[in-house]
Order: structure tokens, then C-alpha cells, then sequence
């Protein structure tokens, strides 16, 4: 069945709960587990405010730093499973690009995410990764809401 899971994390309550899920399922099925963080770009014009006072490179240090963390949670459920896991960073202003072609890179047969559960007119305008994964995705997508 599946035997490499391609896991993004964005480091939020429902991605924390979804590892937790991914791991165990991967565990039962003596799966191999990849943890992705994506990075958004460095844009000197941006909407958000504390991003403003930002260098590239304190953008830069505090992204790599996020991005440890994130990884490093998945990394340490995925030993306590006795799963198998590696972990790896992307930089795209689009998550879902960067979803798929990691998973494609690294030959990943299932992509496991979480849904953060927005509907109506926000989903709308926000947009949903989960749903453009979804939608791109030439492997199968588990979603956990």
C-alpha cells in the first residue's frame, strides 16, 4: 500500500494534531515518513506590518528557525512511533506548489494533511492549500480535519 508519506507542517494546533495521526498511521503501515515546511519568500512590500522592520536576513534566520522547530516536532513523534522520517524545507509564496512538487521530488506516494477548517466567504477569499493540493495532486491526498 503506501510506504512514503510526504507530511507538510505549518506548525499550528491542527498540524500538531495531524502529525500526531500521520505518524501512527504510517507506523501501522511500516511507512516512511518526509516532514515539509514551506517558507514564503522574502518580499520587502508586504501587507504584513512586522515583516516591514525585517532585513532578508532576519526574515531568513527567523524562517529557518520556525522551520526547525516545526520539523523538529515531527521528527521526535516520528521516533517515539519507531517511524522512519526525514524532514526538508521549501521556499514558494504558494504552499501548495511546493507540496506537490516535494512530494514528486521525493518519490512520496501520499500526501497527509490537515484541513484548517474554513468555510463560507473565508474559505472563498483565503483560499485553501489543502484544497489546491487536492486539486494538483497526481498521488493520493489524506486529509485530517
Amino acid at each position: 500500500m503506501f510506504k512514503h508519506f510526504l507530511v507538510p507542517t505549518d506548525g499550528s494546533p491542527r498540524a500538531d494534531a495531524m502529525i500526531a495521526r500521520a505518524v501512527t498511521f504510517a507506523g501501522r503501515l511500516g511507512a516512511r515518513v518526509t516532514g515539509l515546511h514551506v517558507i514564503p519568500q522574502y518580499h520587502l512590500m508586504t501587507y504584513r506590518l512586522t515583516s516591514l522592520q525585517d532585513t532578508r536576513e532576519t526574515f531568513a534566520a527567523e524562517a529557518a528557525r520556525h522551520a526547525d522547530e516545526f520539523l523538529a516536532a515531527l521528527s521526535r513523534a516520528a521516533t517515539q512511533a519507531g517511524v522512519p522520517c526525514d524532514t526538508v524545507t521549501a521556499t514558494d509564496d504558494h504552499p501548495w506548489q511546493a507540496i506537490v512538487q516535494t512530494a514528486q521530488q521525493r518519490d512520496c506516494d501520499l500526501i497527509v494533511m490537515s484541513s484548517h477548517g474554513r468555510r463560507g466567504l473565508q474559505a472563498m477569499l483565503i483560499g485553501s492549500e489543502t484544497h489546491k493540493v487536492l486539486t494538483h495532486s497526481a498521488i493520493p491526498v489524506l486529509v485530517f480535519h
